[in-house]
């Protein structure tokens, strides 16, 4: 299963490999941080997807389906991500403050529904 962290949090044991899913580096950390293995901006929801959202918990229902459609495009990172998971764990990083309305959530679900 695909776990989601914060960046800022420090690695821990059963992370496996940690990939920054953000579009934007975030303030902070240096490029060479060595709590990121990685970092894929191209999984991250649009600019105009993020500015819409705000990070309001009333548009997250909305914001999860939205950004679930611009997943669709991603098939090849999608399935990158699933091999990383099942070989040696994966976790998704961001920079979000709020993990509960966080699009790491939704992309962890995305990978592992496709999975199943």
């Amino acid at each position: 299963m695909t776990r989601v962290a914060r960046v800022y949090d420090a690695r821990g044991p059963e992370d496996g490999r940690r990939v920054l899913a953000d579009r934007l580096w975030p303030r902070g950390v240096r490029k060479d941080d060595p709590r990121i293995d990685e970092w894929w901006p191209e999984v991250a929801p649009s600019g105009e997807l993020r500015t819409w959202f705000g990070h309001r918990p009333d548009r997250f229902e909305e914001f999860s389906a939205r950004y679930e459609e611009e997943l669709a495009g991603a098939a090849a990172a999608l399935g990158r991500a699933r091999a990383i998971d099942e070989a040696q764990g994966l976790t998704l990083l961001t920079a979000t403050k709020d993990m509960t309305v966080a699009h790491v959530q939704v992309l962890a679900r995305v990978i592992d529904a496709r999975r199943a």
